[in-house]
């Protein structure tokens, strides 16, 4: 599958800043499944871009401007060949022991309402079955939601609610495979999904689950199937927080708003 990909971040300040320094989590790689055709970033405003790798080995773009800035636009646009892979990650460079993706966070606590869930609906005679059992189970639970999450929503608070996101239903999800003992990780993206859509106001979310022998395999429990040729994997992290597509820092007084959109099309493959 060729799909184009279209990402606009718009940030209004009620002031001038002085200066801008933002991590820009915003190039997917490749993998054996996933090829990137084209894709370039380009800012409104002068400013300085320096390719980087997080502590994930996520591809980043620390940006840098200085002011005074009232605004600022950064566009994503792109095009990234796909390939069916039943949700197996294949081709990817891990740079930590699937262990370290048992580590709670703040986001990802699960209570014991979300543990108890977990343990139910988690059946299966194999770890794989029981993470599709899980993955199922939270899809046909809530109400997918196409909003923008709610800054800080833990994986707790999001299941205390019928309504859910992307994000969140990914948090769940993270948070029940870990009280199950399986590593689980956030996913950062983009998704060609009926569910959400051709315009959508903030990039996907979804999760990947480690499985012993088969490796990660990727989740998606706002459709309740494992994540495949219609998504693009940009970045991961132990949460959302990890993998935002953005995330910095401003010298200068005042609010900011914040508007975000994401278009993402099927092309005829040439």
């Amino acid at each position: 599958m060729r799909l184009s990909i279209d990402h606009r971040t718009l940030y209004r300040f009620s002031a001038p800043q002085a200066r801008l320094v933002q991590m820009l989590r915003m190039t997917p790689g490749d993998t054996h499944d996933q090829t990137i055709a084209t894709w370039r970033i380009d800012v409104d405003c002068d400013a300085r871009l320096k390719a980087a790798v997080d502590g994930f080995g996520n591809s980043v773009t620390m940006l840098y401007a200085a002011g005074p800035i009232d605004a600022i636009e950064i566009c994503v646009s792109g095009e990234v060949l796909t390939n069916a892979n039943a949700g197996v990650l294949r081709g990817a460079s891990e740079r930590f022991p699937p262990e370290l993706f048992l580590r709670s966070t703040a986001l990802t606590d699960a209570d014991d309402a979300l543990t108890d869930f977990a343990r139910e609906a988690a059946v299966g005679t194999t770890a794989l079955d029981r993470l599709h059992a899980l993955n199922r189970a939270i899809h046909g639970r809530f109400t997918f939601c196409l909003q923008r999450p709610v800054q800080g929503r833990s994986a707790a608070h999001a299941f205390a609610e019928p309504r859910a996101p992307g994000r969140d239903l990914a948090h769940i999800f993270i948070a029940a495979a870990r009280a199950i003992g399986a590593p689980a990780r956030y996913v950062s993206g983009y998704g060609k999904l009926d569910v959400l859509g051709t315009s959508q106001p903030s990039p996907h979310g979804w999760a990947e689950a480690h499985v012993d022998g088969l490796g990660w395999v990727a989740f998606d429990p706002s459709i309740g199937l494992c994540a495949g040729e219609d998504h693009v994997r940009v970045s991961i992290g132990l949460d959302s927080d990890g993998a935002a597509p953005v995330a910095g820092s401003r010298l200068g007084e005042g609010d900011e708003q914040l508007a975000v959109d994401v278009h993402v099309a099927e092309l005829d493959d040439q």
